[in-house]
């Protein structure tokens, strides 16, 4: 059927702008009317050209799979329409009009369908659980009982936007040590078997004995260029076990924790995970949802396995009558998050106090990563700045030698 963008006046007064299918003009207008709307306008919507539908459908970027930063931007769509006085339908056809990608407007126009079939908008978005996360769906539930949905989705915007960036802040600060480790045995590795072995050529036809250091890096390169394969084999080898270890629950737990432990990435990651407990926590308990339910949808927030049993822990016991700061101490997460728990738990600002030990935590977080990137950086120039000194100096004692003479 085709569609028709309308513009009317509800029983209140308040305006009324949206899009809606009809067979025609006149029965969208008359199904308005019967509702005791006052049509201001009826206009049909201009379809999509053929040519504009077929470069969409077979746009390589078109049918890329959905992120969280699309379900962010919908949420704040939803937000700011239905505070401007949209109905919840309205808006959800708007969100789906204005999507660019045909995955994120089909997933939204599904919404809105299941919706007009009489389902809530909670239960509706619980339909595409891999889509919405858990605490999403739960400030949509508190927003339909209290009547603030506006709010609760711009709070959901929120937290997903400040999960974001916590995320790309660990992924930075863990990526660029790990790339530049990569390029240092990159250029090892291929001034080993390709460079060295055609300068051994070069030195051992001039008949002289070569000096130690020059000995040694030789022997080095015969050695990689003999074991290569056995090394090459070993490495995948410890990759896919790795890989089915953390595909294994309790083999994941341990080694989860064991990273928790390192002394480099081991307090970034437990920086990271108490901020992000505490941010969901927050914001869960702030909307009124209540403490059981919060611990549960909180230990999905967080990435790491012996952290989220952590949290399952804790909430058996508080499910037992235990105060949350007892049941969350371990080395799990920083000892400022339970004190700050123990704290809000005594004053009955719980909510408030778990936003304030985010907030504490986020900014810990970008100091201990502004320092790490002032540390790393001259450590890895000394890496790999030895690295290749150690074979150009081994390249020029030896040349030296056989010009010279001297051993």
């Amino acid at each position: 059927m085709p569609e028709y963008r309308f513009e009317a006046r509800d029983p209140s007064g308040g305006p009324q702008r949206a899009v809606a299918t009809a067979v025609s003009a006149e029965v969208l207008a008359a199904t308005l009317r019967r509702r005791g709307m006052i049509v201001l306008s009826i206009a049909p919507v201009a379809a999509p050209s053929q040519k504009a539908r077929r470069w969409r459908s077979f746009h390589p970027l078109a049918w890329r799979p959905l992120t969280g930063f699309d379900i962010e931007i919908g949420l704040r769509q939803l937000a700011a329409m239905l505070h401007g006085g949209l109905t919840l339908l309205a808006a959800l056809q708007t969100v789906g009009e204005q999507a660019r990608r045909p995955r994120v407007r089909a997933l939204w126009e599904d919404v809105a369908r299941r919706i007009e079939r009489g389902a809530t908008f909670s239960s509706a978005l619980s339909a595409h659980s891999r889509r919405f996360p858990d605490y999403v769906i739960q400030l949509v539930r508190v927003g339909e009982s209290s009547g603030e949905l506006h709010a609760m989705l711009a709070r959901g915007a929120d937290h997903l936007e400040q999960s974001r960036s916590l995320r790309l802040m660990v992924v930075n600060a863990l990526a660029y040590p790990a790339i530049v480790v990569m390029l240092a045995l990159g250029v090892s590795a291929f001034m080993v078997i390709n460079v060295i072995p055609r300068v051994e050529r070069f030195l051992v036809a001039g008949g002289r004995h070569l000096p130690p250091l020059t000995r040694a890096l030789l022997d080095l390169s015969e050695w990689l260029r003999a074991y290569l394969g056995p090394l090459a084999a070993v490495t995948a080898a410890a990759g896919l076990a790795l890989g089915a270890a953390l595909h294994w629950p309790p083999a994941r737990r341990r080694l989860h924790r064991v990273w928790l432990h390192l002394p480099v990435t081991g307090p970034i990651l437990r920086v990271a995970e108490t901020a992000a407990f505490a941010r969901g926590m927050g914001v869960l308990v702030e909307s009124g949802v209540p403490l059981l339910e919060s611990l549960g949808t909180a230990g999905r927030l967080v990435r790491n396995a012996a952290v989220a049993e952590r949290v399952a822990a804790a909430r058996a016991s508080v499910a037992r009558g235990e105060p949350l700061a007892a049941a969350l101490s371990g080395d799990e997460f920083l000892p400022m998050l339970t004190r700050m728990v123990a704290v809000g738990e005594t004053t009955g600002a719980l909510g408030p106090t778990l936003t304030e030990a985010a907030r504490f935590h986020e900014e810990q977080l970008v100091a201990i990563i502004r320092r790490l990137g002032i540390i790393i950086e001259p450590v890895m120039i000394a890496v790999v700045g030895g690295i290749v000194g150690f074979v150009y100096v081994a390249f020029f004692v030896a040349l030296f030698s056989l010009a010279t003479g001297v051993h």
